[in-house]
């Protein structure tokens, strides 16, 4: 569902998108300046790869949760497990509320002339998205962890994982910004 079109050239005229992102023998020091309007459709056509990514996770674990009440064994659940059992929904509906609110903006605002705000918020929103799929995934994992393993160990699993989350999905993409931002400042002195 693509917001822009884009014009295509056919083999071997070689425009200067393709030659951009293309050529082997060019170098990121190389490339041509994005315009804005180009940059605003980049980043677009990226948050929607992104949201079908994370909607799909989101959407079979929320629908994984809302079964669970429904089995034999969710009877037996201590009040604490359900407890957490209650956050661990509520988490994953707002997790794809903000996952899935990209596509409700974009079909309101589409013709509006609003693409940079609409890029803007969207890319907020994946972001809450994300934390709050994480709390739900760490919220699923540590239900079903106190009913296999019972005691610390499940919590402490749980925080092993929540770490890696925050590593992965955070720390990482900061440390390389950052990186980058020093060699770019690097390369410009």
């Amino acid at each position: 569902m693509a917001v822009t079109e884009h014009s295509v050239e056919p083999e071997g005229q070689n425009g200067a998108c393709c030659r951009r992102h293309d050529s082997p023998q060019a170098e990121p020091e190389q490339e041509a300046p994005e315009t804005p309007h180009e940059r605003v459709n980049r980043r677009w056509n990226e948050i929607l790869q992104e949201t079908r990514v994370t909607q799909t996770g989101v959407q079979i674990l929320f629908g994984f949760l809302l079964s669970v009440a429904f089995t034999p064994l969710f009877r037996e659940l201590e009040a604490l497990d359900r407890g957490i059992y209650v956050a661990t929904v509520v988490l994953g509906a707002a997790a794809t509320g903000s996952l899935i609110a990209p596509v409700s903006i974009h079909r309101f605002l589409s013709g509006q002339r609003m693409k940079d705000d609409v890029v803007e918020i969207a890319g907020r929103l994946m972001m809450c998205g994300m934390v709050l799929l994480a709390l739900t995934i760490g919220c699923t994992l540590l239900l079903i962890l106190r009913f296999v393993i019972p005691g610390v160990l499940a919590e402490m699993l749980v925080a092993g994982v929540m770490l890696w989350f925050g590593l992965c999905w955070y720390a990482l993409p900061l440390y390389l910004r950052r990186r980058a931002d020093r060699r770019s400042r690097a390369s410009e002195a």
